[in-house]
């Protein structure tokens, strides 16, 4: 079964505790990317999405110029390099997820998406596996359900 490391993207775009929400999003702009981790000294403290910007940032008529604190997700799931592709999968559908965090002593080192499950065409399915889950779970609460 292959390993985390194996999978994982290592060029990761991050951000920081001085950088403000407007700058989070030109970077997601800029890599075309749906997240960014937010680190303060190599170790990660957080987690923006785009959902995240626009639920607790535009939503909540937060000004562009917001720290990013003020929308971060803090409780993050985060995975180590040594894990099999397998936990990794069942710890995104378990927590209905997308991107995990892989960390190491405490250092982003890496984040590992359901993209690169697809990717990789996993025989077992474990994207396909965890996407349904994560789907099922989110058009549950969809306001466009029939």
């Amino acid at each position: 079964m292959e390993k985390i490391k194996d999978i994982m993207t290592t060029e990761v775009e991050c951000c920081t505790l001085l950088d403000n929400v407007y700058e989070v999003a030109v970077k997601m702009k800029e890599y075309n990317v749906g997240a960014i981790p937010i680190v303060d000294n190599e170790k990660l403290v957080g987690m923006i999405t785009d959902r995240d910007i626009v639920i607790r940032g535009v939503a909540e008529k937060k000004p562009p110029s917001s720290k990013v604190e003020k929308v971060m997700s803090e409780e993050l799931f985060t995975i180590s390099p040594d894990a099999t592709t397998k936990e990794a999968a069942q710890l995104m559908a378990k927590h209905q997820i997308r991107r995990l965090p892989v960390v190491e002593n405490g250092k982003l080192i890496g984040i590992v998406s359901l993209g690169d499950f697809a990717i990789r065409e996993l025989t077992d399915d474990q994207a396909k596996t965890a996407l349904t889950q994560i789907s099922e779970e989110s058009s549950q609460n969809s306001f466009y359900q029939q």
